[in-house]
Parts: C-alpha cells; sequence; structure tokens
C-alpha cells in the first residue's frame, strides 16, 4: 500500500536531482537551494495531507485489495501507524533529490543505510522484545524515516552555515516565485502521471499473471524480483546521467552532455549484459534459494531466458529515464511513458492469447523497447532546443 502510495509522490526526489543539477551547472552560487525548499515545503504539505486522509486512503486500499479478515486487522494496525511516516518519507524524497543533483549520493546513501538500519533494529526490538507486533514494525519505520529526515535536514542547514545564513540567503518572496511554481508543479503533475502508468503496466502484468494461476504469478512475480536486482544497479548509472546531464544543460555546454550520454548508454550495455549473462547463469540457484515451491522453480526455469533478457531490453529506457530527468524533459516522460504504455496493452492483448505466458513477457519487451526508441527519437529532436 504504501510502496503505491509514496511512489505518486516520487516526483519529489527524481524532480529536485534535475533542477538542481542545472541549478549547479549554472554555477548557481546557492547550489538550489529554493528548488530544494519548495520542494520540502511541497513534500511537508502532501505528507501531511496524506495522513489527515489516512481513512479514506485505508477504506479504498481494502477494498481494491480485498484481504481476509485477519490480514485486514493486521494492514488497518499496521496503516495506522505507518501513515505518519509520510511527511517525513516525502522529506527525504526531496532531500534525496538535492543531494543526487549536487554529486552527493554518497551522502544520500549513507542516509538510507541510517533509515534501514534504524528500520530493522528497532523492529526486531519493538515485535519481538516489547511483543508490539504489527504496530511495532509500523512506529519503527515511523522512527527510521524521522532519524533519516532530521539528519539530512542538519546536512542541508550545515552546507549552507547555518540556519541564520540559510534563510538570509533567501530574499523575500522568492519563494513564492509564480514562475518557478508553476515550472515545479508542472513537473510534479507530468512525473505523477509518468508514475502512474509505469505503475499501471506492472499491475497489469501481475494480474495477467494471477488469471493464468497461482503457479504462474510466483514465478512471475520471482522473475520479476530479479529484474529490479538489475534495475538497482542499472540504477546508479540513471543517477550518474541526471547530475551530468542536468549539469551540462545548466551550463549550456552541449560536449559535456554529449559525452556523459555516451558514458551513461555504454556502461549501462556493459553493466545490462553482465548481469543479463549473470542471471540466465544462475538461476537455477537463485531461483531455488526464492522459493522452495517446485511447480513455480520449475515454471520460472522455463521462462527464464525471456526474462533475463529483460536486462539488455530494459536498459536504454532505463538510463534515458536519467538523461530526461536531469534535462528536466517531464512532458516527453510523460507522454513517452504513457504511449509506450499503450504499446505494452496493445502487445499483451495480441500475444498473451497466443503464446501464453510467451506472449506476456514479449508483451514486456516491447514496453521496454518502445519506451527506448520513444525517448530516443524525441531526445534526438530536442537536442539543439536544449543548448539555444
Amino acid at each position: 500500500v504504501f510502496d503505491v502510495l509514496f511512489s505518486l509522490a516520487y516526483f519529489l526526489r527524481i524532480g529536485t536531482a534535475g533542477l538542481v543539477a542545472q541549478a549547479v551547472g549554472a554555477r548557481d552560487p546557492r547550489d538550489g537551494l529554493l528548488h530544494v525548499g519548495r520542494a520540502l515545503v511541497l513534500g511537508l504539505g502532501i505528507g501531511i495531507f496524506m495522513a489527515l486522509l489516512a481513512m479514506p486512503i485505508l477504506a479504498f486500499a481494502i477494498w481494491v485489495l480485498a484481504p481476509e479478515a485477519g490480514v485486514e486487522a493486521a494492514l488497518a494496525d499496521y496503516f495506522h501507524w505507518r501513515i505518519w511516516s509520510a511527511p517525513f518519507s516525502l522529506i527525504n524524497y526531496a532531500l534525496l533529490g538535492w543531494f543526487y543533483g549536487r554529486a552527493a549520493a554518497k551522502t544520500g546513501m549513507m542516509l538510507q543505510l541510517l533509515l534501514h538500519l534504524i528500520d530493522i533494529t528497532l523492529s526486531i526490538y519493538f515485535v519481538h522484545g516489547l511483543g508490539w507486533g504489527v504496530p511495532g514494525a509500523a512506529f519503527a519505520t515511523v522512527i527510521g524515516q524521522a532519524v533519516a529526515a532530521l539528519a539530512g535536514l542538519t546536512i542541508l542547514v550545515r552546507h549552507y552555515g547555518g540556519v541564520r545564513a540559510l534563510l538570509a540567503r533567501i530574499a523575500p518572496g522568492e519563494m513564492r516565485d509564480a514562475p518557478a511554481i508553476r515550472r515545479m508543479f508542472g513537473l510534479s503533475r507530468d512525473l505523477m502521471i509518468r508514475s502512474m502508468a509505469l505503475m499501471g503496466a506492472y499491475a497489469w502484468f501481475a494480474a495477467q499473471g494471477s488469471r493464468m494461476g497461482e503457479v504462474p504469478l510466483a514465478a512471475n512475480a520471482v522473475l520479476l524480483n530479479l529484474l529490479m536486482v538489475v534495475g538497482f544497479f542499472l540504477d546508479g548509472i540513471a543517477q550518474a546521467a541526471e547530475q551530468l546531464t542536468g549539469k551540462a544543460v545548466g551550463a549550456n555546454w552541449r560536449p559535456a552532455f554529449d559525452r556523459a550520454y555516451r558514458l551513461s548508454m555504454l556502461w549501462g550495455l556493459l553493466i545490462a549484459l553482465g548481469l543479463g549473462a549473470l542471471w540466465y547463469l544462475s538461476g537455477p540457484w537463485v531461483i531455488g534459494f526464492m522459493t522452495t515451491n517446485e511447480d513455480v522453480r520449475s515454471y520460472a526455469l522455463s521462462y527464464m531466458p525471456i526474462a533475463a533478457l529483460c536486462a539488455l531490453t530494459f536498459m536504454p529506457a532505463f538510463v534515458y529515464d536519467g538523461i530526461l530527468i536531469g534535462t528536466t524533459q517531464n512532458v516527453l516522460m510523460r507522454n513517452g511513458m504513457i504511449a509506450s504504455l499503450g504499446v505494452f496493452l496493445v502487445a499483451a492483448l495480441a500475444l498473451q492469447p497466443l503464446w501464453g505466458n510467451w506472449g506476456l513477457w514479449a508483451a514486456l519487451h516491447c514496453w521496454f523497447i518502445a519506451r527506448g526508441l520513444i525517448y530516443w527519437a524525441a531526445l534526438e529532436r530536442r537536442k539543439a532546443a536544449l543548448f539555444a
């Protein structure tokens, strides 16, 4: 529930990263302070709004998921505590965008490690030590998010020399600058729509798998989790592309952009080929580790070749996401994702009745390839305008 809910506000991370990277490239002496400031205010507001709407959100989630009575009770117990992490979680999104935009990814990583270390430690203590059960796990997450947000804000304030020095860098009325706010909201709107389309594609894939039975559903989930592992590695390339291309656009320096573009694609290709081959060769061992059900193991292994190929076909779209975030081409991202979603749905409706689960995975490849091609064609037309 919270993965979906908070992902709708992920634009706070990716939008802020692109704007801050461009500010750094333009040699903004304030290092994108206004961009992260507006993102923090927006994140805090959205987080509080989510907390106030806790009951309607929970009711909608229960209606969609239709859990059994025992699961519904546990979900409600968890939800009522975890929802209070919303303001802190969205503040952390904005702070991560600022860190990544300034090429301070190591700091962002350390804050995430701090968050998860606190979450895991307190979850064990609250659940097993104090016997708080499900609410204890949720409360641990709230504390972890709050501590990470406080630590991140402390780093931000110290970067600018303290609270007074930070406030002195912001002229009266700058935070309310109408064109900048309209740009931020436009960016947020487009990236939210893009996130909804992205989640819609994976939800459709999962739903189609469930219609084929429990074994195909479970096997596809195992294979998708392996794909997400590949995505974690490619995410590093995408984040580097965000910062480097954004900085190049901010500096209005085309050669730097072209070099970052080429290197991002090259390293993305090398990592995708390596991880795809590793996935294929180690698939039997990894799948055996992830599930003990023999039927699921056998089914997943039969579809491993077409699934492992995804490491290669989804690489261009993944890297282009980073490039488009850095250059704040939010409309292109939104439209490209919607158009490629249409390609995926058409392919799935045409291929799945013919080839079953093979057709469903083939449709996923069509989606990845369509995204990459759409982004490539659109960006080629806009490159010159980025440096006009």
